[in-house]
């Protein structure tokens, strides 16, 4: 795959990757000035020439993955003894990342805070999967940055999402949202899961989860009544700046770090002189 098509489609899974570029050369060197190389945490694209240049450019590049550097970097090497290459030359690379991992977001149900809420989550960074099996309740124009999807099985799509998700749950049928919930529970890998309702509809959901097997651990972990609680209101628009605002919240306190089944990032939502 050229280097090219390999960013659009890192681009598309919202994977961060380092562009290498060769932007000098002196001397005799593997490939000239402009030739191009994209790395991954796990793969490259396309080459600068391989030997050990290619594995100290692939290590720095990684390194940058590591830390979420989203800094230019500019090195000098010489294709010397240092590098155990026989070029003898010299090469200056340029290294620029790439594609910085977004939140993944899906958002069941195209009701009134539905509409409500996905044009905010539209302009955070993040990539927003908007998910109903009702074709005529979504608007006619969908936000740039977001995934209609129309789906009769709409709990299919929960397993489409990828570690490390939010997850919004809003549908207009309870007997949906408590399959979803199992579903997303199930799981255990996700950021954030959030469910519209009250908190009797929590007592009842809570208790046909036990029933079916759920810790309580696990339950406590989703978020219902969803959104701040600081933030009041019942119309469509002010209960979905609650929403954004959690989501804000867990994200800034939480993205970029790994979500193994059984952790939670929702204690962080709170300051730590609020936290029991």
């Amino acid at each position: 795959m050229s280097w090219i098509s390999a960013l659009a489609d890192l681009q598309q899974q919202g994977e961060a990757c380092v562009l290498v570029t060769i932007i000098e050369e002196r001397g005799s060197t593997p490939r000239n000035a402009g030739s191009k190389m994209v790395v991954t945490a796990e793969r490259i694209f396309e080459t600068i020439g391989g030997g050990h240049l290619e594995y100290k450019a692939m290590e720095m590049a990684r390194e940058m993955l590591a830390t979420r550097s989203q800094d230019t970097r500019l090195e000098r090497f010489s294709l010397g003894a240092s590098l155990g290459q026989c070029c003898g030359g010299a090469t200056v690379l340029l290294f620029e990342p790439m594609g910085q991992p977004q939140a993944q977001i899906a958002v069941f149900g195209a009701g009134h805070v539905g509409r409500a809420l996905v044009p905010l989550l539209a302009s955070l960074p993040c990539k927003v999967r908007w998910i109903d099996s009702r074709e005529n309740e979504f608007p006619q124009h969908i936000p740039a940055g977001v995934q209609k999807v129309v789906n009769d099985e709409v709990v299919d799509e929960v397993e489409n999402m990828p570690p490390g998700s939010y997850y919004i749950v809003m549908t207009h049928n309870h007997q949906l949202d408590l399959e979803l919930t199992a579903a997303i529970l199930k799981r255990g890998d996700f950021a954030y899961y959030g469910l519209i309702g009250s908190k009797t509809k929590r007592v009842k959901f809570e208790h046909r989860l036990r029933e079916r097997g759920f810790e309580e651990a696990l339950m406590a972990r989703m978020r219902c009544p969803i959104g701040l609680a600081e933030v009041k209101g019942k119309l469509p628009v002010e209960i979905a700046v609650s929403i954004a605002g959690e989501v804000i919240a867990t994200y800034n306190a939480s993205f970029g770090q790994d979500v193994k089944k059984g952790e939670s990032s929702v204690a962080k939502l709170l300051p730590a002189s609020r936290r029991s």
